[in-house]
Formats: C-alpha cells, structure tokens, sequence
C-alpha cells in the first residue's frame, strides 16, 4: 500500500471541501436547522411522543443520516467525476497506484467530509432538542459505516456518470426518497401493516432503524439485522468498485 499516495488524494480533497466551506458545510447545517424548526416545532407540538421518545429528539437520528448519506454520496462523486471530465484521471491511472489506493484516497476523504457534517449537526441539534445518546460506540459505529458506505456508493455514482446531470440523478432521484421513506421522520410501526411490509424492501429502513437504536434503544429492526445490511451493502459496494477498475469500465473507455 502507497500510503504517500493515499494521503496526496486525501488531503487534496480536503482541501477542496475547505475551499467551498460556506456550501459544504454551512449550508447542510442551515438546512437541517430550519429541519428542526418546521418538523420539530410545527409537527412536534402535534406529535408529543413516539415510542416513548419526544418528536423533536426522535427526529435527530433520521437528520443525521439525511445529511450524512446525501453529503457523502455528493462529495465522493463528485471528487472522482470532476477528474473524469477534465482528463487528469488518466494521469492518476498512470501513476505508480493501485485502484485500493486511489479508492482509499477519494472515498476516505469523502467519509470524512460526511462525518464532520454528521457531528456537527448532532452538536446542533443540542441547541433544539434534549438528545440522549444510549449507545454512544454504537452511535460512532454506524455513523463510521454509513459515511464510508455511502462514499463508496458515490465514488461509483461518480464513474458511472457521463455528465453533471447524471451526477445529480441518483441522489435526487432514488437516494433521497429512499432517506425520507426509510423512517427519518417517523417510525415504520406508525404506518400501516402492508406499507410496513413494502418498507422492509427499503435498505435505508435499516440504517436509520441502526442508528435510532443507538440513541434511544428502540428500533424498528433488530439492531443485527441492521448492522448484517450495512455490511451486506458496503461488500457490494466493494465488489462493484474492484469489477470497473479490472474492466475499465467509464474509466479507460
């Protein structure tokens, strides 16, 4: 492993996020703060509980993971797309690296970048709501997992994309969707029997059902079950990862 190498991608790419710091990090906490005006005061004071949790505290978890998932997913993509489009990928793949290397680079920083945004709205929320952590390594596990996770997902998303519409097609399109159906503002035991079902095909759901569960110690799937889809989905992520680099594929085509 060239680690001089996974550490030039890293901190360029770090570089970049505090480069653009107002949109890469101002405006997602802007954004989940007015999250908890509408939803936590608006609805809150409709919805006194669920499941024995205050509305504005049981809606932390699920922000946390809409910011999360959708930062790193952007942040990953975008940094092996831009690259792409301009040619200088081709200077990376000649260079004395391996496709270990160069993902560690791009998705590593991208991680990062997700998990500064995720702790910084969990310190906000304090401002909004009393939040108790009851799990807190298992609260930092599976915040570590879903913002390497979902990096992997974009770096893919990244490849993939022929232009800076398609770049933006999958997170607008499927990814989000699937955060605010997966539970983020409510509990999938709030809905009725058969969209309870139809929600079990949601990968999010188990996720957002994981991370609720380390701060609450309630959960709308067993918490192995939960942490059996997060790994399920980043070994695929892997696997996909290692097929387009030993094939080329969007890369040397």
């Amino acid at each position: 492993m060239n680690f001089e190498a996974v550490r030039a991608i890293y901190l360029f790419e770090m570089a970049r996020f505090f480069r653009t710091l107002a949109q890469s990090l101002i405006s997602p906490v802007l954004s989940t703060s007015l999250y908890f005006v509408v939803f936590g005061a608006a609805i809150g004071s409709r919805i006194q509980e669920v499941e024995g949790v205050s509305y504005g505290a049981f809606i932390v978890p699920g922000l946390i993971m809409l910011s999360v998932i959708t930062q790193a997913i952007s942040n990953a993509s975008f940094g092996i797309y831009f690259p792409k489009f301009i040619g200088t990928v081709y200077e990376l793949l000649s260079a004395p690296v391996n496709f270990l290397e160069i993902v560690a680079g791009y998705v590593g920083a991208a991680a990062t970048k997700a998990l500064i945004i995720g702790v910084i709205i969990l310190v906000t929320s304090f401002f909004f709501v009393d939040v108790s952590i009851a799990h807190p390594f298992a609260m930092i596990a599976f915040l570590v997992l879903t913002c390497l996770s979902f990096a992997l997902l974009g770096f893919i998303i990244g490849i993939w994309a022929g232009s800076f519409e398609q770049l933006q097609l999958v997170p607008l399109l499927i990814v989000t969707p699937l955060v605010f159906l997966g539970g983020s503002f409510y509990s999938i035991s709030m809905l009725p029997p058969v969209w309870q079902t139809i929600s079990m095909f949601n990968p999010v759901v188990y996720l957002i059902s994981g991370f609720r569960w380390a701060f609450f110690g309630t959960a709308d799937v067993s918490i192995g079950v939960s942490l059996l889809a997060i790994m399920v989905f980043t070994g695929l992520c892997l696997g996909a990862i290692w097929l387009i680099f030993r094939t080329g594929w969007r890369i040397r085509q």
